[in-house]
């Protein structure tokens, strides 16, 4: 975290400084698209996207990556005291770890929903346990805490020129098609953790199931139904991108352009998916480097030109604005 952000947002006490850097360097790490889309933001803005995402990522890391603590039940145990060790910090009590006090801090700074952590932690604990999704419905309810919620838990920090009611479908449907996006991107990659995140009557309809998938990515062998499949579901994550893109207009003039170029560059992955003839199951598809800072560059402009119209006034203390 540069000291410009937390100065502008006016972070003074050091431990929580320490606490935000933290989360600006998982986001710097695993987050390469929103970290360059969150740039974008107001100073001030940009500390608590990282705590959100900080924490939203420390919790995948104890259900994802390898490590001391690989079985589901010390996952389960690990993700269980996490649970609580939030709870606790958003009742008032100290945290005793850098990702849970900058989200603390966050949430009583922009007055975010507790509700909405819940449920977050109640989708990371799903993925412990359930490893494919009958149909697209089950998906959604399933992607309400690991994706929609994030994108409310954003509104306050973004801002709206609407009630935030208005704004509030809008949001959650934007993190809805980023993580489709995710999903169809990392295909492969889930496999290997023994998951499905594509509906399975989706691909039913094109006659693919887990052991054709398996095969082909054990083999390298390509196959035209899960072709056909994976077509599919980047139909249904473009219609995820249509039903969000409004409620841009929505955001505050200085959020817009963060957010327009996440939806641009994530939107983008699906063009590299399908440039890549859909090949998931084999390698990774990505935006390249010009293409993210030629993006950049127009959201920059974009972004300077809405902070010369509107002043941007920083959080100063837990639930006092500026």
């Amino acid at each position: 975290m540069t000291d410009r952000e937390l100065d502008a947002a006016r972070i003074t006490d050091p431990a929580l400084r320490a606490d935000y850097a933290h989360c600006r360097r998982l986001n710097a790490r695993h987050g390469r698209t929103y970290f360059l889309a969150t740039r974008l933001l107001p100073a001030a803005r940009r500390p608590a996207v990282h705590a959100l995402y900080g924490f939203a990522r420390h919790a995948d890391d104890i259900v994802d990556v390898p490590g001391p603590a690989a079985g589901p039940g010390q996952r389960a145990e690990a993700l269980t005291a996490l649970r609580r060790r939030l709870a606790e910090g958003l009742a008032g009590a100290p945290a005793g770890e850098p990702a849970v006090r900058a989200l603390v801090d966050t949430a009583a700074r922009y007055g975010i929903a507790h509700g909405l952590f819940d449920d977050f932690m109640t989708a990371m604990h799903t993925d412990l346990t359930v490893t494919d999704y009958a149909d697209y419905a089950a998906l959604r309810r399933y992607m309400h805490g690991s994706a929609a919620v994030i994108g409310l838990q954003m509104l306050p920090v973004l801002g709206t020129v609407a009630p935030p009611r208005e704004a509030a479908p809008y949001a959650a449907d934007l993190g809805v098609a980023f993580q489709l996006t995710n999903f169809l991107r990392d295909v492969g990659e889930d496999l290997d953790r023994g998951r499905i995140y594509l509906p399975a009557d989706l691909l039913a309809a094109h006659g693919v199931d887990r052991p054709l998938l398996e095969w082909s990515r054990r083999t390298g062998r390509r196959d035209p139904r899960i072709t056909a499949a994976l077509v599919a579901a980047a139909g249904l994550t473009r219609t995820a991108y249509a039903r969000a893109e409004p409620g841009i207009a929505l955001l505050e003039p200085v959020s817009r352009p963060c957010v327009r170029t996440a939806f641009v560059l994530y939107g983008g992955i699906l063009d590299a998916v399908a440039d890549g003839g859909y090949a998931v199951l084999h390698r990774r598809a990505a935006v390249g480097l010009p293409r993210r800072l030629a993006v950049a560059a127009r959201g920059y402009a974009a972004a300077l030109h809405a902070r010369r119209r509107t002043p941007v006034a920083p959080q100063t203390a837990p639930g006092r604005p500026a």
